[in-house]
C-alpha cells in the first residue's frame, strides 16, 4: 500500500550514526533526477538494500513539504522501494503539481524506514489512546475499506493522543467522534535521515 504523509521529517541522531543513510538519500535523489530526464547514479551494491523494506521519501522546500509517498509494508526490497518512493514523491503525489527538473536542486530529500507493523490491543477507544506512545508510534486506523496512517513526526503538530486519533479518522474519511467495535489499530516506528544532517 502507497500512502501519503502529512509533514515533514526530522532527522535524528540516531539517524546521523545510521550507515544506511547517505546511501539511501543518495538513492532517492538519483531516482528523480533520471526520472525528470537528467540520469544519476548512485551506489546501489550494499547486500542490504536487497532486504525487504519499507520506508516513505518525503520533499521539502524551505522547510515546506513539497511531496511525501510511502509503503506501510515491506513488499520489495528496500532498494526498490526507496527509488519507487522516491519517483512517486516527485511525479504522482496527488496534492502537488509534478516536481520540476529546475526544482530539484533547491528540493531536501528525507528518507523514513519503517519498522514492521505491531497490531495494537485494546479494549475501546480510551485504552487504545493511553497505549499510543507520542512521538515514537505510527500509526495505522482501519475501519473496514477506511484506512489511513501517519508517522510519528505527526505527533509534533498533534500532540494530544484525541486530536491525533481525530485527525486520523478524519483522514481515512470517517467523522472525528467515529468508533466502532471493527476498528485495527496497528503501530510502527521509523529510523529517518535528512540531507544535509548526516556527519
Amino acid at each position: 500500500m502507497n500512502t501519503e504523509c502529512n509533514t515533514p521529517l526530522q532527522a535524528t541522531a540516531e539517524a546521523a550514526t545510521d550507515a544506511r543513510g547517505p546511501a539511501l538519500l543518495a538513492l532517492a535523489r538519483a531516482a528523480i533526477s533520471t526520472a525528470l530526464g537528467q540520469p544519476m547514479a548512485a551506489d546501489a551494491s550494499a547486500a542490504w538494500l536487497q532486504d525487504p523494506g519499507a520506508c516513505f521519501v518525503t520533499l521539502t522546500q524551505a522547510g515546506q513539504l513539497r511531496g511525501c509517498i510511502g509503503s506501510l509494508q515491506a513488499r520489495r526490497s528496500l532498494l526498490a522501494d526507496v527509488k519507487a518512493n522516491a519517483v512517486a514523491a516527485a511525479l504522482q503525489d496527488p496534492r502537488f503539481a509534478p516536481l520540476g527538473l529546475a526544482e530539484l536542486p533547491h528540493t531536501e530529500i528525507e528518507v523514513s524506514v519503517l519498522s514492521p507493523m505491531q497490531p495494537l490491543a485494546f479494549t475501546d477507544e480510551a485504552d487504545a489512546l493511553a497505549h499510543l506512545r507520542p512521538g515514537v508510534d505510527g500509526v495505522v486506523f482501519g475501519y473496514k475499506a477506511y484506512r489511513s496512517t501517519f508517522l510519528p513526526q505527526v505527533w509534533e503538530q498533534l500532540p494530544d493522543r484525541l486530536d491525533f486519533m481525530a485527525h486520523l479518522k478524519q483522514k481515512a474519511g470517517l467523522p472525528p467522534h467515529f468508533w466502532a467495535p471493527g476498528v485495527r489499530l496497528q503501530c510502527y516506528t521509523v529510523t529517518k535521515f535528512k540531507e544535509g544532517t548526516l556527519s
